[in-house]
Formats: structure tokens, C-alpha cells, sequence
């Protein structure tokens, strides 16, 4: 840990030349992503945490890190000597970064934040509580230029044209809506800063942070006009030639700020969410801003037929790949050598071997004893256990196809397993089917729809402490909104096209963890004189371990919807699977 608290002494110096009294770091990039390019990883750089949430908070005499319930386990192991505590958030009595900055600090201080690092909302946010206790808020430049000795590099892969036979709408059609809405809100210019945003509307993908097909850049479409910043020589001649072709103005990455300060006199429509405060800044003095959620962030959202034929066919190839894991590991269990770490390997072996696979959508997940118990646990060679042919294993992993992102979770027996695993695993099933199966009014939103997935747990006094749903996005981030199920309120309806995860969960610390996981997509269903309702069908086509159930805690319903997904698991799959397999399908998706 001497690293850690050599780079953190380094970055006191810099704060102290600069009048600092505190750092702020927010633990992400100029495009607010979640997971970050090498350059961007000054949250894991500055505090060894290497997970995909935090702040970290560095004062003159102490630092924090703050991070929500997936990483409380992870956290303290990563941070353990390094001077840094761990705070908690999303959880009861809960303090802020920002009010415990506004408690530790005096009137006077200042906090420095990197304002291409914080959102609007978040700076505003910010601001407001320290002011409230006469402590100042001061922009600064990237201090880990100066403190981070061989930074990497920004990203050089190549970007690529993502072709209308998967995506469905052209750039020029994407162009032509969202100058339809620009127009709705009587607007000039949509600021684009999300990178799964910026791939989306201009049909363009890369391979600049792991797991996630985007590319470092920013953009503005208008009315008539289409500009995209990025680092020209990521893109291939005769792609910039179409884009040129198509009116689309290819400038530098590195003149976009330049570019916003130069424009004057216009209605500009950004993110308060998702943009970052440098962006506002740029634009602010000589333009009037309308705060909206993205309208691009919205269309993405709404999954086109193509778009949802995609994923059906991507979510075939991943139950392929996931029955021929799942006899890999029945077949070997207990008879060789297998970590936590060799299946994650294997899982993405499988899935390599279909058609228009571009790797795994995020770091698998797999847990066995007590590593289930830590949400988003990723493991090494050196740190996985060792599988035994006994308890349970939690495996959550997904895809990146051209057709479609995957994600799913599976909790499957390695042996024999306890009443008690058996109990748990019947709760979180029973609330995964009561999401899928529900009916709902046309504007409902997703804080609304949480409950049915938590409600068998809450019968008995257990809970998960993270969302039970997020959107996915088309061969794009495998987490995306702006709609999410989770008891958070999220102002955004759940709507017809919108493709989401349903993964109710329950986790024993020390023992284990439970996660059943399939994405569903809302669909119409009937029309009344009291409104439009709504409802799922579930895309994820992989049997459910029918073996860790107790049949009685099921009601008739509950059975029938495990019967009827099992056989439509078996019917789909069958003809694509190598026929040594079709009799363990069969008894993978028996009948309860």
C-alpha cells in the first residue's frame, strides 16, 4: 500500500500549491461512463478500489472513499492499509461525500473538483451543500496529469461503421429524429457526451474501454448539421469519406470545448445528468441552455425491430454457449481442478465460438461459497477458489454480439446443498417470475414495478441491497438508462421497446449468494377503457436450475411459468445444440 499513500501525499503537494483544502474525485471520465478507458482509472489509481462505483475525497488529513452495496466486501479488502476509509452509501444514515465535506471542513476552505469529471447536477449539487456551510467550490485543472507518472495513453483503436442491417435506422434517418424533436423544443444543437450516446446516433462502434463497444468522442447534431470530435486517425479513410458523404462534420477530440465556446446566440439542449459542468461552462455565457434528459438517451432506449430481432438471435447464441458450459461443468466437477477464475474463461470460450461475437459485455461474475456473497466480485487466478462438488455457484456474464448485448445470472447447484440454499433460491425465483408476469398501466415507472420482485423476500425479513433492474443497451454498454426498475424514483416511464434485466437477489455474507437474472423487454398488451397495459417477454433463452427449488413454496401460477419458459428453452435451443446435448436439456429443463 506504500504506493497508494505515496500518490496520495504526491497529490496533497499539488492540492497545497493550489490553495486546496480538498479534493474531490468523482472516479469517472468527460463522457460520465461507468466503466473507464486506462487514462480515466484515477478512482483505482489513487485508492487500489478497482470497482465501477466510488468518490473518493482527499483532505489534508484524511481521506475516504464512497462507494454503494455491491462493493462494501471488495472495498474494504482493496483499501485495507491504505489510509483511506470506507464510507458507505445506500444504506440507512448514510453521510454524502458532499455533507461530509460540509461537516469536516470549516468555513473559508476550498474543495477542487475537475469540472470535466462532475455532471451539472453534480457540480450544482456540490456546490450547494458546501456553500451552505461557507465553503468554496474551485475548478481545477487534472491534477493527475502532473502526479501520474506514465499515465496510459489515450485509446488508439480503430472505429467502425456499424452497419443498418443491425442497427436499423441510418445516420441520416437518426439525424433527420432528432432534429424532429430539436425542433419540438424549438432548439438549435444537441450536445452529445455519453459514448454509448455518441455510437448509438452516429452508427459508429470501437473498442476504446474493455467490454463496451465505443470510442472516445463527443458530438452535436442540429438541425441541419452533424458534428463528431474524436481522434481522426482512429478512423479508417473510407470511413471518414462516407461520413463526409453523409454531412457529417469530423472534427478533433481535442477542439470540442474550443468549438462550444465559439458558438453564440443559440438554444442548446443537454443532459444535467450526464453532461459534464466544462461542457456547461464552454456554453453557458453566450447561449441559453434547455436542460432535458437526452433525447438520444431516450430513442436508444426504445429498441427498433431490428434492434429487438437482434437480440433475439444474440440471446440464442448465448444459450448455446451457456447449456454447453453448464455440461462442461456438470461433466468435470468434482473430477479435475476448476477456479472461480477458469469459469469465467470458459464461459467466454463458449460464447466465442458463435457467429459475430465481439467478447464479453462485462467482467464475469462468479462466485462461489462466500465470494457469491459480494455482488460484483471479479477474481483472478490468483485470488478464485477452488469448486468443490458440493454448495452453490453464482455465475453472471454476458455477451457483446454484433446482433446484440447479453447479460444473464445463474445460481446452480455443484452438489448437495442445504435447506436453507433451497429456501433462498425459491424466494428470489418467485420474485423474478412476479416481475416478468406483471400487467401495468402505461406510465408507470420503474420505482413502481420493484416491489413485485422483493416481495417474497420482504415476507420474510430478507432483501438485496442493489437495483432488480437496469436497461441494456443494442452491441452497446451492458448497463444503460434512463429508465431503471430499482426503489430509487427514476422519473422515466417504462415503455414499449425498452430491453431491461430482471434480477431479484439475496446474499448470506460469509456463505453465499443467490442471483436469478433474465433481460425482458415491455411489451403492449391489452387495451381497456381504463388505459393501455403493458407487461415482459422475456429475450434470455438458458435453463433455470430446477434442482435448488422447493417445489411447495411455488403457487400453481409460478409453476406453470417455469414449466412454459423450460419448454420454450428446450423447443428454441434443441435444434441448435450438438445432439450428444439434447438429453441434457431435457433434464435441465424437466418439468416441476
Amino acid at each position: 500500500m506504500n504506493n497508494i499513500q505515496n500518490r496520495i501525499s504526491a497529490l496533497r503537494t499539488e492540492m497545497k500549491t493550489l490553495g486546496l483544502d480538498a479534493l474531490y474525485i468523482s472516479g469517472t471520465d468527460p463522457h460520465s461512463s461507468e466503466y473507464l478507458p486506462e487514462m480515466w482509472q484515477t478512482r483505482s489509481f489513487i485508492s487500489g478500489f478497482t470497482g465501477s462505483y466510488g468518490i473518493v475525497v482527499i483532505t489534508a488529513n484524511e481521506a475516504g472513499l464512497w462507494t454503494d452495496t455491491r462493493y462494501f466486501i471488495q472495498a474494504e479488502e482493496q483499501i485495507k492499509g491504505s489510509g483511506i476509509t470506507m464510507h458507505k452509501l445506500r444504506v440507512p444514515d448514510a453521510v454524502s461525500p458532499e455533507n461530509w465535506l460540509a461537516g469536516t471542513l470549516v468555513s473559508g476552505n476550498k474543495v477542487g473538483i475537475d469540472t470535466q469529471t462532475i455532471s451539472v447536477s453534480g457540480f450544482r449539487n456540490l456546490q450547494k451543500t458546501l456553500a451552505k456551510s461557507s465553503i468554496e467550490l474551485v475548478a481545477v485543472p487534472d491534477l493527475f496529469e502532473t502526479i501520474w507518472k506514465n499515465r496510459p495513453q489515450f485509446p488508439q483503436d480503430i472505429i467502425f461503421n456499424f452497419d443498418t442491417t443491425f442497427a436499423g435506422y441510418s445516420r441520416k434517418e437518426k439525424q433527420i429524429q432528432i432534429a424532429e424533436k430539436l425542433n419540438n423544443l424549438n432548439s438549435d444543437f444537441h450536445v452529445i457526451t455519453m459514448l454509448d450516446e455518441l455510437a448509438w446516433q452516429f452508427n459508429l462502434r470501437g473498442s476504446d474501454i474493455s467490454y463496451n463497444p465505443v470510442f472516445m468522442g463527443f458530438g452535436l447534431v442540429g438541425n441541419t448539421e452533424s458534428y463528431l470530435f474524436v481522434d481522426q486517425a482512429k478512423i479508417p479513410v473510407e470511413l471518414i469519406e462516407l461520413l463526409k458523404y453523409e454531412e457529417v462534420s469530423v472534427k478533433d477530440y481535442n477542439e470540442f470545448y474550443l468549438f462550444l465556446s465559439e458558438i453564440k446566440n443559440r438554444r442548446i439542449l443537454l443532459d444535467p445528468l450526464t453532461a459534464n459542468y466544462k461542457v456547461f461552462q464552454a456554453l453557458s455565457n453566450n447561449n441559453e441552455i434547455i436542460e432535458e434528459t437526452s433525447l438520444i438517451s431516450k430513442s436508444k432506449a426504445l429498441k427498433n425491430k431490428t434492434e429487438l430481432n437482434g437480440f433475439r438471435t444474440a440471446m440464442l447464441k448465448d444459450g448455446v454457449a451457456l447449456v454447453e458450459f453448464l455440461f462442461w461443468l456438470k461433466s468435470n466437477i468434482g473430477k479435475t481442478e476448476i477456479s472461480e477464475y477458469e469459469v469465467g474463461r470458459k464461459l467466454n470460450e463458449f460464447r466465442s465460438k458463435q457467429s459475430n461475437f465481439k467478447g464479453e459485455s462485462f467482467p464475469p461474475i462468479v462466485g462461489y461459497k462466500q465470494h457469491g456473497a459480494i455482488v460484483h466480485l471479479s477474481v483472478g487466478p490468483d485470488d478464485a477458489l477452488s469448486l468443490e462438488p458440493e454448495g452453490i455457484l453464482l455465475f453472471d456474464s454476458g455477451g457483446q454480439y454484433l446482433d446484440g448485448t447479453t447479460d444473464i445470472t445463474r445460481t446452480v447447484a455443484l452438489g448437495e446443498v442445504t435447506e436453507q440454499q433451497k429456501r433462498d433460491y425459491t424466494l428470489v425465483l418467485k420474485g423474478m417470475i412476479s416481475l416478468t408476469k406483471s400487467k401495468f398501466l402505461s406510465g408507470t415507472k420503474g420505482c413502481h414495478l420493484d416491489i413485485l420482485a422483493r416481495k417474497p423476500l420482504w415476507e420474510n425479513g430478507l432483501n438485496y441491497g442493489h437495483g432488480t433492474g437496469h436497461g441494456v443497451g443494442h452491441f452497446l454498454n451492458v448497463h444503460e438508462g434512463p429508465m431503471a426498475i430499482r426503489q430509487e424514483y427514476n422519473e422515466h416511464q417504462i415503455e414499449p421497446g425498452m430491453v431491461m434485466s430482471n434480477e431479484p437477489a439475496f446474499y448470506r455474507e460469509g456463505e453465499y449468494g443467490i442471483r436469478t437474472e433474465n433481460m425482458i423487454v415491455c411489451v403492449e398488451l391489452e387495451k381497456t377503457r381504463f388505459g393501455q397495459f403493458l407487461g415482459f417477454e422475456t429475450l434470455t433463452v438458458c435453463p433455470i436450475d430446477t434442482t435448488l427449488i422447493i417445489p411447495e413454496l411455488l403457487s400453481e401460477k409460478e409453476k406453470n411459468w417455469l414449466n412454459d419458459y423450460h419448454n420454450e428453452v428446450n423447443k428454441l435451443l434443441k435444434p441448435l445444440l450438438m445432439n450428444e446435448l439434447h438429453d441434457f436439456l431435457d433434464e435441465l429443463t424437466i418439468r416441476i
